[in-house]
C-alpha cells in the first residue's frame, strides 16, 4: 500500500511541477534556502517539493514528536501586559503549555495515519528498508490569555484564543534530505465580541486546530492513494 501511495505521490508532484513551472512571482525565489520547489493545488496553505524527487522506494512512515516554539517575545510581552504579579505567566508555565501542545500535536497526527485502512508507522525500517520520516514542529505559538496556576483567580476576556503555524517536514531519514515541507497558519475562531477565555477554551480551540491539520494530512495521503 505505501509503494502504490508513494508511486502516486511522484505523479502527483510531478504534474504539479509542470503547473506552476513559469508561473511564480519575478520577485518570489524559485527555490528555497534548502532547494524546495513551492507548488499549488493542495489544501494546506503552502506546500514545498524538492524537484524530481524519487519517493517510489519508500516503503515505510515513521512520525517524530512534535516540537512547539512560542511566537518571539511572546513570555515577554504576556508578562508586560499582565495587571497582577500574582497572575503574570512566568516560564514553567509556558513550558507546561508547550508540552500540553506537542503532547496533543502527537497524538491527533498518530490517530489519523493509524485510522483504518492503516499506513505503516515505525520507529526503525526491517530488513534495512528506507524510511520517509514526517516531522512536525508548530511554531509561532500566540495565546492571547494564556490561564495561568496561580491561587489568585481572574477572567480574561478575548475575541480570538490565538494562532499557530505549523512547519510539517518530509524527510528522508537515512540522509536527513528533506524531500518536501508543509506550511500553514491557523487562527482562533474569530469572535465578534469578547469571550470568557481559560484554559479548557484555549486547549479545546487549538485541539481543534491540530485535529484540522491531523485530517488534512490523512486526506492527502488517501487521496493521492486512491490516484
Amino acid at each position: 500500500m505505501i509503494r502504490t501511495l508513494f508511486a502516486g505521490l511522484v505523479v502527483s508532484v510531478g504534474l504539479a511541477l509542470s503547473a506552476c513551472a513559469g508561473t511564480g512571482s519575478p520577485n518570489q525565489p524559485a527555490l528555497t534556502h534548502d532547494g524546495l520547489e513551492r507548488v499549488s493545488g493542495h489544501k494546506f496553505a503552502e506546500v514545498y517539493l524538492r524537484p524530481g524527487a524519487d519517493l517510489t522506494h519508500y516503503r515505510h512512515l515513521s512520525l517524530a514528536g512534535c516540537e512547539v516554539a512560542f511566537r518571539k517575545n511572546w513570555l515577554r510581552d504576556q508578562q508586560r501586559d499582565s495587571r497582577s504579579v500574582a497572575n503574570r505567566i512566568q516560564q514553567e508555565d509556558a513550558d507546561r503549555i508547550r508540552r500540553r501542545i506537542a503532547a496533543a500535536c502527537n497524538e491527533y497526527f498518530r490517530a489519523a495515519l493509524q485510522r483504518e485502512p492503516a499506513y505503516d508507522l515505525v520507529e526503525e525500517a526491517p530488513n534495512g528498508e528506507e524510511i520517509l520520516l514526517l516531522r512536525p514542529s508548530i511554531v509561532n505559538l500566540d495565546i492571547h490569555a494564556p490561564d495561568v496556576q496561580s491561587a489568585v483567580r481572574t477572567r480574561a476576556y478575548t475575541t480570538s484564543a490565538g494562532e499557530m503555524t505549523l512547519n510539517l517536514e518530509l524527510v528522508d531519514a537515512l540522509t536527513g534530505e528533506v524531500q518536501g515541507r508543509v506550511v500553514d497558519r491557523r487562527r482562533g475562531v474569530e469572535h465578534s465580541q469578547l469571550q470568557w477565555t481559560s484554559s479548557v477554551t484555549n486547549r479545546a480551540e487549538f485541539e481543534r486546530i491540530l485535529r484540522r491539520w491531523a485530517g488534512l494530512l490523512r486526506d492527502s495521503l488517501d487521496r493521492v492513494r486512491g490516484a
